[in-house]
């Protein structure tokens, strides 16, 4: 049952609400509680992830010491060979996730006995974790293989899992969160052992792009791609066996249902998982620009008619904004906007039949096609006692064959892991180290060649190049093609942005504005209202441990700050 210890993120603030993607519309949420500062050591609000993650180490430790013991007629030598790997994978995964959550964390070689003096275990340096966890992964790669043979071993880790890992924590150990951060200088065990990194180390960002490299000269992943551009970012999110894949959980049943329930529209759904104006404000245009760069982009206005090649693509294909009374901000976006978000005059993702469609729309708005209403008076505005709706939900990963009406999702993988975040990786760590690498250039460019829009060589050659400037322009791509998977409230954090106001101020749509009837066409909504400026303490920059965990052991420091 170790694998059972891997947690999905679905309710987790890593892809609910932190971050300045997303906003949880629900006020006791919490969530909503982290972002306004109330959460302590003494109240984690049931996030006690430290506690989770030791639980799934124990629990492998207890398996690789006595799986030696089962006959080799149960289990052949082959087969515990196997299980151990997969183990040690997991072990490494759990801390994996400690070190990025918590920062240095407690080594167990061994089970813990019911007796065990919990005194005697510290904190262990940064870099030794890192170190810990890359030796873990490593010490898999002779025997996990490239690919599973059997779809049934789906969601098992191969050897591209464990790179992929490596890739991840050589990435954090490079970023300014831990490469010489001051503000750790007085972060020690009691003995007064220093547990960060006091000097910054320019070649650990070399090493965190070979070891993206690394999965890259696998040879065996590569970007989704089924038929245009938008479908087929969209459609990867649906199945787990392909080879964009790298670790995915295939767990079906309850995160499917409750994530499409809370990115749906109310009365079906619950409009809970809110896309920022952040975020809609940061991806392109169909040419690939800035929104303040194209100067074919407006926002005035709406589309005054219905475009015969476009209209029809409702639900199944994807369609560029045309459909008459749409604001002109959404139209002729980049396809990645219309696989990840869902705004105002949409149609609704998750619904079967036209019936159902018709229920998310009042009387005036019922023409089969289900288009959401998120302007105050609206089935799903924010007169239905949703004051902090922002305008928009999250439609990355919304599957459009669930009823959300009927409460039936249907199967898709949890994809921690895939091929896109590792070229972005390396992409990053070697524009730090040699911005002048091609292969920077040759990576970005697959992913916007994927993302169906031209080519950074076309529309910005003057960064190319330029350190500051590419840096820019890789940390933007990142927060648009890993938009809603938790990737941005790790990259904000481990490169020190959260302490940006841009970054703390969330924006919406004027959701408070009476549309008197106009609908859709309402130019009132389609403003931008400041939500909220999220409280920010530069302790935030790591999860406080319980302090039932503190008190558990005395030699256990408790983070910095908290």
């Amino acid at each position: 049952n170790i694998y059972g210890y891997i947690w999905l993120s679905t309710d987790d603030p890593v892809v609910f609400g932190f971050a300045d993607e997303t906003s949880c519309v629900f006020s006791n949420t919490n969530v909503r509680n982290m972002v306004e500062g109330n959460w302590g050591p003494s109240n984690t609000l049931g996030d006690n992830k430290w506690s989770a993650a030791y639980r799934g180490i124990q629990k492998a430790l207890v398996f690789e010491q006595n799986i030696d013991r089962v006959p080799e007629g149960v289990l052949s030598t082959d087969l515990k060979t196997q299980y151990k790997a997969e183990s040690r994978f997991l072990r490494g995964w759990f801390y994996w996730n400690l070190l990025r959550l918590y920062g240095p964390f407690v080594i167990f070689e061994k089970p813990a006995e019911q007796d065990e003096d919990f005194n005697n275990y510290v904190r262990r340096p940064f870099d030794e974790c890192v170190e810990y966890v890359c030796g873990l992964m490593e010490s898999t790669l002779n025997v996990l293989p490239d690919v599973w043979t059997s779809t049934a071993y789906l969601g098992r880790p191969t050897r591209g899992a464990a790179l992929a890992v490596i890739s991840q924590a050589r990435l954090l150990a490079a970023s300014e969160l831990w490469n010489g951060n001051p503000r750790f200088k007085d972060f020690k065990n009691k003995d007064g052992e220093l547990l960060a990194p006091q000097t910054k180390d320019q070649e650990k960002w070399r090493i965190a792009a070979e070891a993206a490299e690394d999965v890259i000269d696998l040879g065996i992943y590569h970007l989704y791609h089924n038929t245009e551009s938008g479908l087929s970012f969209r459609e990867l999110f649906m199945s787990g066996n392909h080879a964009e894949v790298i670790f995915a959980t295939h767990k079906s049943g309850d995160w499917q249902w409750g994530y499409d329930k809370r990115c749906n529209p109310k009365n079906g759904g619950y409009s809970m998982q809110n896309a920022t104006q952040n975020i809609v404000d940061a991806f392109l245009t169909r040419d690939g620009l800035d929104i303040n760069d194209d100067e074919n982009y407006s926002e005035e206005g709406f589309a005054q008619k219905d475009d015969p090649d476009e209209y029809g693509k409702v639900r199944n294909e994807i369609n560029r904004g045309y459909r008459k009374g749409e604001s002109n901000m959404y139209v002729d976006r980049e396809p990645r906007f219309y696989a990840s978000v869902h705004y105002n005059g949409r149609p609704v993702l998750s619904a079967i039949t036209v019936d159902d469609r018709n229920y998310f729309s009042s009387d005036k708005n019922k023409d089969g096609f289900g288009r959401a209403e998120y302007y105050y008076s609206g089935s799903s505005g924010a007169g239905t006692q949703m004051t902090d709706f922002t305008g928009y939900n999250v439609a990355k990963k919304v599957s459009t064959s669930s009823s959300i009406r009927n409460d039936q999702a249907v199967y898709r993988p949890y994809i921690h892991i895939r091929y896109a975040e590792i070229l972005l990786n390396y992409m990053e760590a070697m524009n730090e180290y040699n911005p002048e690498d091609p292969k920077i250039i040759t990576y970005f460019n697959e992913i916007r060649e994927r993302a169906g829009i031209p080519n950074i060589t076309v529309t910005y050659p003057q960064d190319l190049g330029d350190k500051e400037k590419m840096r820019e322009w890789i940390l933007r791509e990142r927060q648009i093609e890993l938009a809603f998977e938790g990737d941005r409230f790790w990259t904000l954090a481990r490169r020190l942005l959260y302490e940006k106001e841009e970054n703390r101020k969330i924006y919406r749509m004027n959701v408070l504005a009476d549309d008197q009837g106009q609908g859709f066409a309402f130019e009132g909504f389609y403003e931008r209202k400041l939500l909220q400026t999220r409280y920010w303490d530069n302790k935030m920059y790591l999860y406080p441990i319980a302090q039932t965990e503190i008190d558990r052991g005395r030699g256990l420091v408790q983070n910095p700050g908290w």
